[in-house]
């Protein structure tokens, strides 16, 4: 599968932007551009635990869950970059990766979760937590300045805990750990309390949280 390491993380289910601009990168874009039913067009994105994403040698080593992803926009520039919207499909795990081809090519296969097709129910307590938890999170922040989050949250609790952690200004590490939680319930329990955190920190210190660094738009080269 075409692979595309980040420093960020992909979440089912959840839009990203993209600017390409590295040759291989470029290569990846065209190789799923040749594909002719743009249903097709996938590839499979896992954060990078060390290094970064530009130059040959910049990745030194990568987390192993990550997402496979649909390329469903893209918009061409006259020098050659792209600017792609992608959405996260499933999760995947990365056995090996070769970079000796046009662009990173990754043995991967799907984790095949049963939830996904039989998800347990979450307790209404939990999913009610999390709502209320991230509305006092969004309000704390309209206070500071303008809300950059919109719209109605899920009412799937899957969804909606896949949601509160692509919107939560949380670490890299945090981020992975929520991707890698294989049940709802435990994700949205995490988030909430990852959310709690950063509550009572923005209690203490009058300043803004991390939402820059979280919500900016991701280069993925």
């Amino acid at each position: 599968m075409p692979m595309f390491p980040l420093n960020a993380v992909i979440y089912p289910g959840v839009s990203v932007p993209l600017h390409v601009f590295e040759d291989r990168y470029r290569a990846l874009v065209h190789h799923l551009l040749r594909v002719e039913d743009p249903i097709d067009r996938v590839f499979g994105s896992v954060a990078i635990r060390e290094g970064y994403e530009v130059g040959e040698h910049g990745t030194q080593s990568l987390f192993r869950i990550g997402c496979r992803v649909r390329m469903t926009q893209v918009q061409a520039h006259p020098d050659g970059t792209f600017d792609l919207v992608a959405v996260g499909l499933d999760r995947i795990r990365l056995d090996r990766l070769e970079t000796g081809s046009q662009f990173p090519v990754g043995h991967v296969e799907l984790i095949d979760d049963d939830r996904a097709r039989r998800p347990r129910p979450v307790a209404e307590s939990v999913t009610e937590l999390a709502r209320a938890t991230f509305g006092a999170y969004r309000f704390a922040l309209s206070e500071l300045r303008s809300d950059p989050f919109s719209g109605p949250l899920p009412r799937d609790a899957e969804f909606l805990s896949w949601t509160l952690a692509a919107c939560a200004p949380l670490p890299l590490s945090d981020r992975q750990a929520l991707l890698e939680t294989e049940d709802a319930a435990e994700r949205l329990i995490m988030v909430t309390d990852l959310l709690r955190s950063e509550l009572r920190a923005m209690n203490v210190i009058a300043s803004l949280p991390a939402t820059d660094v979280a919500r900016t738009r991701w280069s993925p080269n």
